[in-house]
């Protein structure tokens, strides 16, 4: 070998090294995201998952994700997924619809029992139905339906779905429009409202509209869009919920027994086609949001911050974007939203629910035919 030959392989060699010393350097960039207080790190946890709608934890650690067309899995923490779980109820999945949000029973390793929102078909359409069952092996058991949406439309809009259990064990659940603003307003059918029930299905007796005519009895508030992000404030137990709007105007709502929520009469947005909606933005009677976006980010899924790994992040409120394809954290002074932030704005990619894990990470669920269970973690952890 020449000394030529010889020194053209080391040089490139040495090219070689710094092109992958430089690639590797950019994936890591490519995996990091600036945000106020912190370098954020995605990191994905399960792959191969279609259009994950919700995401809980079980007791052993596992996670249990729903996929939108009417899966259920669940996932190890080392990302392995579960076949699909057997015994689940027939789910329209058209549009909008299909298998939606899930939680976990607080008494869980006890009566191994999950709740999970799904689109019923039935006559006259679909409508949003919650079901109990309990969780064996790989399938579930003793499944009862808890609640279903009336009457069942035919279209595929708006089924809202988030679900949450209050501190007095009652369960909240989100119902939509279901793209039928006209009727939202029609006390007597179910339609743009916070639903509240006991766990085995009963309606509770303190409940606002419980005797009153015209009204349905498991109605906790009412006048919504399509809800699809809901938790309770860490510190009031409150039930707080955000909101769809049309072009513009999505909404945070701290959900009160017996008020109206306005929507359509009253919104910040506009129709999709131009023009405003119903009378503006207040009438007497109905109730302001806390805060509100315009232009629409579409968000979906929503957590108060309260653990260890971002401490700058307590008492946050996150809430995913799906058309604006980020997460926003709200700095909040009581039920006073006083600073946004927004990051992931790069990221590019659906953000359907955002659950804080109880290894105190935030995890994020991609929505899209190859969808991902992802942790947000701070640089350097």
């Amino acid at each position: 070998m020449t000394a030529e030959t010889l020194l053209s392989r080391v040089t490139a060699t040495a090219v070689t090294a710094a092109l992958l010393v430089m690639t590797g350097a950019l994936a890591a960039v490519a995996e990091t995201y600036p945000s106020q207080h912190y370098t954020l790190r995605l990191v994905t946890v399960a792959k191969g998952l279609d259009q994950p709608w919700g995401l809980a934890w079980l007791p052993d650690g596992r996670m249990i994700v729903t996929e939108k067309e009417g899966r259920m899995r669940t996932v190890t923490p080392k990302g392995i997924l579960s076949p699909p779980i057997k015994g689940l109820p027939e789910v329209d999945d058209g549009g909008q619809g299909g298998l939606l949000d899930v939680i976990v029973d607080p008494d869980f390793a006890s009566n191994r029992t999950i709740y999970f929102s799904f689109s019923e078909p039935g006559r006259g359409g679909k409508g949003t139905a919650v079901a109990r069952a309990e969780l064996a092996g790989d399938r579930l058991e003793n499944l009862t339906i808890l609640f279903r949406q009336e009457p069942k439309s035919r279209g595929s809009r708006h089924f809202g779905s988030r679900l949450v259990i209050a501190p007095d064990g009652t369960l909240f659940i989100t119902t939509g429009d279901r793209g039928e603003r006209d009727r939202n307003q029609n006390f007597a059918i179910n339609r743009g409202q916070v639903i509240r029930i006991h766990r085995d299905g009963r309606i509770p007796e303190d409940n606002p509209f419980v005797g009153k005519t015209g009204f349905r009895p498991e109605v906790w508030s009412y006048g919504h869009r399509n809800p699809q992000g809901a938790a309770l404030h860490p510190e009031t137990g409150k039930l707080w919920i955000h909101e769809h709007g049309a072009a513009g105007g999505d909404e945070v709502n701290v959900p009160r027994a017996g008020r109206n929520y306005g929507w359509p009469v009253i919104s910040y947005g506009r129709h999709y086609f131009g023009g405003k909606i119903g009378e503006g933005t207040h009438k007497e009677g109905m109730e302001q949001p806390i805060f509100y976006w315009d232009p629409s980010i579409a968000p979906s899924g929503m957590a108060f911050y309260t653990g260890d790994k971002f401490p700058k992040w307590q008492g946050s409120l996150l809430v995913g974007a799906l058309k604006f394809q980020l997460v926003a954290r709200l700095d909040l002074d009581g039920e006073k939203v006083v600073r946004e932030e927004r990051f992931l704005e790069d990221f590019g990619e659906r953000i359907r629910d955002v659950r804080q894990g109880p290894d105190g990470y935030v995890y994020l669920l991609i929505d899209s035919s190859d969808g991902r269970i992802l942790r947000l973690e701070p640089a350097g952890s």
